[in-house]
């Protein structure tokens, strides 16, 4: 497996894995936040998308948002942010949701950031023991709520 950024060609490809690891927490098909997810380009040319690949197969995706970027929701002016860690189903429990964060963290602490901040759905109680086990920690004065029937909780992990 290969850690990468992403490239023109991985757009789409990142996009379907991102919708398809996020399905089970989607209010269904018409839920308005599917096509933000499938939109990888975007979130590519206003942040940084990397990728997980394994030869021409594309494991997972997620979204860095350094200084500037439109997609930081939380994180201060001293912390690095990333969004959508997506894991295709077929590749969940093979380190790839480990190998992304663990290049997210590398990325911000090249940068002199002194934390990484993130924001998750509750519901997503796999994903927060990953992030725990990274040395990530609960920040209950940063969660928040998007729409009132969303409900992120915050981690940050010091640099």
């Amino acid at each position: 497996m290969i850690v990468r950024r992403a490239r023109a060609a991985d757009h789409a490809a990142a996009g379907a894995v991102t919708l398809a690891a996020y399905e089970p927490f989607l209010s269904g098909p018409d839920d308005d936040y599917a096509a933000r997810l499938a939109d990888a380009a975007s979130r590519d040319a206003e942040a940084e998308l990397w990728v997980a690949v394994a030869g021409e197969e594309l494991l997972g995706c997620v979204t860095v948002c350094p200084p500037g970027s439109p997609w930081r929701e939380i994180a201060r002016d001293d912390e690095g942010e990333f969004r959508m860690l997506a894991v295709s189903p077929a590749a969940q429990g093979r380190g790839v949701g480990r190998a992304l964060v663990e290049q997210v963290l590398d990325r911000f602490r090249a940068d002199g950031a002194a934390a990484v901040a993130m924001s998750s759905l509750r519901e997503m109680t796999t994903a927060h023991r990953l992030y725990e086990r990274l040395g990530f920690s609960r920040l209950p004065e940063r969660d928040w709520h998007p729409l009132p029937e969303i409900d992120l909780i915050a981690f940050r992990r010091e640099l």
